[in-house]
């Protein structure tokens, strides 16, 4: 007799009711929002499945409510850890061929009782085997039970119409082995039982968070042919969640609030240290760290206002070609019925369907959210990256009210398709620009000039001269309009650091990096456009390092007042002075230095001469000149020292002169 024929008859099945989905809520940074809920009779348990995956963040998130007044008691779910070691816990095992006596054979000491037709006998096991009785024939299957009677009594299991422990604790223990067997099946899902107080029937809500497919948004932009702009939005959304979406209400999210994973669902073990009561242990003192004080405190988060009721969709925009509407070829409005309320959540923007949804599991669906007009103006752009022609583009302006979902976006003009763009998301009241096609009826050509550098202006301050300098350059666009029709261009110029607008004076418009230029072109005819850019820097130089010459140089430049030029001449007569002081200086040197080794030489021709006989006058002469060079530089000397002198009271009247000098 194989096990799971007879453990039917031995545990008790619990019910778990399923809690349907019923809303959904997804949103654009890779979670979604599932709320459930249903009736759950007295004494049944919720149940609901979930991918492995999913359980930190349901952990983390979810939330239940008991509408009928009841308490919940508990949240119990299956486990992380592998079968295997969730088996190890239980004191029998069945393997997958088990027989019931090889079952019961491991519940020695378990009291039982069997059911045998009529009769019912009781007792304790003491053994269970199978005996072999050949190839061909089954094998019989036997159980000893101690009765209560005392006596040892053998009995046939296939005759046993029913086994029954009466131990309330084993049977639990079975119960549940079986539980973890069953949850076993789905590697992929795991189980949350909502557990709940009361003597009725209950109605649950359970919501929570899960990883889920970001929802995507694709638009259709329609130029009929008086120029007017209809916006077809529509949501795509993909159902992963293994669940099928009956009729659930259905909102998608524009926004991207913080999200992360916390490892809540496994097990998280703490390593212990290891302690022992030995008597004959020494004693050692004890640390006890320093308290820290404080309480942690914080404020209580506000209830935001509710947001307002949300506005009315307006009627299906629709719109024709000549007083009829078109025919196949030409596209018109999709005929949809586009009943998404918009309403701002907080900094997030929420589409909600107010029809129901349906969404089986593993599909996917494309649903409208809106559908209005807007406004928008044709026009052109160019970029010099895009080569010669600009880009037809348009320029939209979130008129809708509503937060537009950045996505693509197809493009339509006069009922024929243009091209396709992409959009980044719009918020109500701002505008965007875009581009969708290449306008092969403009080209565009830039020359490009720059100017020398000038000298704009010129400030002193300790010793420092700063120039600023101002470079001009200039680009020119020649744009010719071959089409017989206006047209209006943005030319797009990225912003340089520290260059500055001349012609013209401002831009269009601006963003973080670049400057827009609005031109009219005329139909079928060559404009001009010039752009004029100027760059001011400054250049800083030390005045004690220039010459005088140099000085005079910047005395001459016409950025200099009157006043600041006749300071700065005084700091070049004073570095003039100083420099014909310090030439005295070197003069005095070099003719101190010829006299000395004059004198070295005169001296050598008198230790020569001195033992010579009838040189007598000749040594009286060299003696004569050497007394000569001797006075020659003494004068000298006297006059390098005034010449020093002079030297010191010269750099200090330049300093002074150039620290009190500031223009």
């Amino acid at each position: 007799m194989r096990i799971s024929a007879v453990l039917f008859f031995t545990t008790v099945a619990v019910s778990a009711a399923d809690l349907p989905i019923r809303e959904v809520i997804l949103y654009k940074h890779g979670v979604g929002f599932f709320e459930r809920a249903g009736k759950v009779d007295a004494g049944d348990t919720a149940r609901i499945d979930f991918k492995a995956d999913d359980m930190n963040d349901v952990l983390k998130s979810l939330t239940i409510t008991d509408r009928s007044g009841g308490k919940i008691s508990g949240v119990r779910y299956d486990a992380s850890e592998p079968l295997e070691e969730r088996l190890k816990n239980f004191p029998f095992a069945v393997g997958t061929d088990s027989t019931l006596a090889v079952f019961l054979d491991q519940m020695k000491g378990a009291r039982v009782e069997l059911k045998l037709g009529s009769e019912t006998m009781a007792g304790v096991i003491v053994s269970a085997r199978v005996i072999k009785t050949g190839d061909k024939a089954a094998d019989h299957e036997t159980i000893t039970l101690l009765t209560d009677a005392g006596e040892l009594r053998t009995f046939d299991l296939a005759a046993a119409t029913s086994v029954k422990f009466t131990d309330t604790k084993l049977q639990s223990l079975l119960k549940d082995y079986l539980s973890v067997l069953n949850g076993a099946r789905s590697k992929d899902r795991r189980s949350v039982y909502i557990d709940s107080i009361g003597a009725a029937a209950r109605d649950l809500i359970a919501s929570y968070m899960t990883p889920s497919p970001v929802w995507k948004s694709s638009y259709r932009l329609l130029f009929a042919p008086q120029g007017e702009a209809t916006l077809e939005g529509w949501a795509i959304v993909d159902n992963t969640s293994g669940d099928d979406w009956n009729s659930v209400k259905l909102s998608v999210v524009s926004g991207r609030p913080i999200s992360f994973i916390t490892q809540l669902y496994a097990p998280k073990y703490v390593q212990r240290q290891n302690a022992e009561l030995v008597d004959n242990r020494a004693a050692a003192p004890t640390v006890f760290e320093g308290s820290i004080n404080g309480a942690v405190g914080g404020m209580a988060r506000l209830a935001a206002a509710p947001p307002p009721p949300a506005k009315a969709m307006g009627p299906r925009a629709t719109f024709r070609v000549d007083g009829e509407l078109g025919d196949g070829a030409y596209v018109q409005n999709s005929t949809i019925s586009s009943t998404a309320q918009g309403r701002d959540a907080g900094d997030l923007f929420e589409y909600s369907f107010s029809s129901p949804v349906t969404v089986k599991k593993g599909e996917s669906a494309m649903l409208p959210f809106l559908q209005q007009k807007l406004g928008a103006r044709k026009l052109l752009i160019y970029e010099e990256s895009f080569g010669v022609n600009p880009q037809n583009a348009a320029e939209l302006t979130n008129s809708t009210g509503k937060t537009l979902d950045g996505g693509p976006i197809t493009v339509y003009d006069a009922g024929t398709y243009a091209g396709e763009a992409l959009v980044e998301t719009v918020k109500a009241g701002d505008k965007r620009l875009i581009s969708y096609g290449v306008d092969l009826g403009t080209r565009i050509t830039t020359k490009f000039d720059s100017s020398k550098n000038v000298v704009r202006e010129i400030h002193y301050r300790r010793g420092m001269l700063t120039s600023k300098y101002a470079m001009e350059e200039v680009k020119t666009f020649t744009i010719k309009n071959v089409d017989a029709k206006a047209k209006t261009l943005i030319i797009e110029q990225p912003q340089r650091q520290g260059y500055k607008l001349l012609e013209p004076q401002k831009a269009s418009e601006t963003t973080t990096d670049a400057n827009r230029f609005e031109v009219k072109l005329a139909a079928s005819a060559t404009d001009t456009f010039v752009l004029r850019e100027e760059r001011v820097y400054d250049q800083t130089q030390s005045v004690s390092n220039m010459t005088p010459d140099v000085i005079v140089t910047w005395t001459q430049n016409k950025a200099l007042s009157a006043a600041a030029r006749r300071e700065l001449e005084q700091i070049a007569a004073k570095k003039r002075d100083a420099v014909a002081n310090d030439a005295a200086i070197k003069a005095a040197e070099g003719s101190m230095s010829d006299l000395t080794q004059d004198e070295s030489r005169v001296r050598s021709n008198i230790q020569n001469l001195m033992g010579v006989v009838g040189q007598q006058d000749l040594v009286q002469q060299y003696a004569r000149q050497l007394a000569a060079d001797e006075t020659k530089l003494i004068a000298l000397r006297d006059q390098q020292s005034e010449l020093k002198r002079k030297k010191t009271a010269l750099e200090s009247e330049l300093n002074t002169l150039m620290e009190t000098i500031d223009f």
